[in-house]
């Protein structure tokens, strides 16, 4: 692993830089195709660079797949829900970004895995969520706003909800986009207090910037292809991934 983030260029090795790419694919796919799938790029970035700096990284590439994704997916959005989801995720923010300096990275990331574990095995499956009510979306919201400060994994709960919910496929994305790229701006200025994001942290996500790109064309071609159902299960499985990622990274 990169030990001194001032030196990445030089120290990463070229095999390194190759995990990176593939990761900022990832990022870029999951945006327009498959929530979840980014959580192997924050599994394999913090395997290579320094774990408030991968998440940094990650971030910024984030929020260029977020606009990619929020233009692609314009016409489907659940706007009212987001409404009624963005005061308890800021809410979930500010309690993660206390317990990013008071509870050990180790504890919190599993801590979150059986949360998740548990909301997976419950599933939510039998019967439809009724979106509209504010206790189901404040505590959804709450969830993914702490888990994203604290572990960039805030997609399987906002993921649950929008299963629960029975949103079609479009309307999942659309609305993903736009509750992915509020909550990744809101973590923004909280990240650089905490040293999270730094302009050389920013500079090497940037570069990667292409590569999400070719990301999300892929998600866009993939996702067009598949039935509601078949989508549906692969957003579960990728939950899956996620919690597996959390429980044992």
């Amino acid at each position: 692993m990169v030990t001194d983030f001032s030196q990445v260029w030089q120290q990463l090795p070229g095999w390194g830089y190759l995990v990176v790419g593939l990761a900022a694919l990832l990022v870029g796919f999951s945006k327009t195709a498959i929530a979840n799938v980014a959580m192997l790029s924050v599994a394999a970035c913090a395997a290579l660079l320094p774990t408030k700096e991968s998440t940094g990284a990650i971030l910024t590439m984030y929020l260029v797949a977020d606009l990619v994704a929020i233009w692609v997916y314009r016409r489907h959005v659940a706007w009212r829900l987001i409404g009624r989801m963005m005061p308890p995720v800021a809410a979930g923010i500010a309690v993660g970004a206390v317990f990013l300096n008071w509870v050990s990275d180790w504890a919190l990331k599993r801590t979150i895995g059986v949360i998740l574990l548990a909301l997976l095995v419950v599933g939510l499956r039998p019967g439809k969520l009724e979106a509209e009510r504010r206790p189901v979306a404040a505590a959804y919201g709450g969830l993914a706003g702490f888990t994203t400060m604290v572990a960039n994994a805030g997609g399987p709960a906002f993921s649950l909800y929008l299963l629960a919910a029975r949103f079609d496929k479009l309307r999942f994305l659309g609305t993903s986009a736009w509750f992915y790229f509020a909550i990744n701006v809101a973590k923004l200025p909280v990240s650089i207090v905490l040293g999270v994001m730094r302009p050389p942290v920013a500079l090497f996500g940037l570069a990667f910037a292409p590569v999400v790109l070719v990301g999300a064309v892929l998600g866009r071609r993939f996702v067009a292809r598949l039935d509601q159902g078949v989508f549906d299960r692969l957003v579960m499985v990728f939950i899956g991934v996620a919690v597996v990622c959390l429980l044992v990274g």
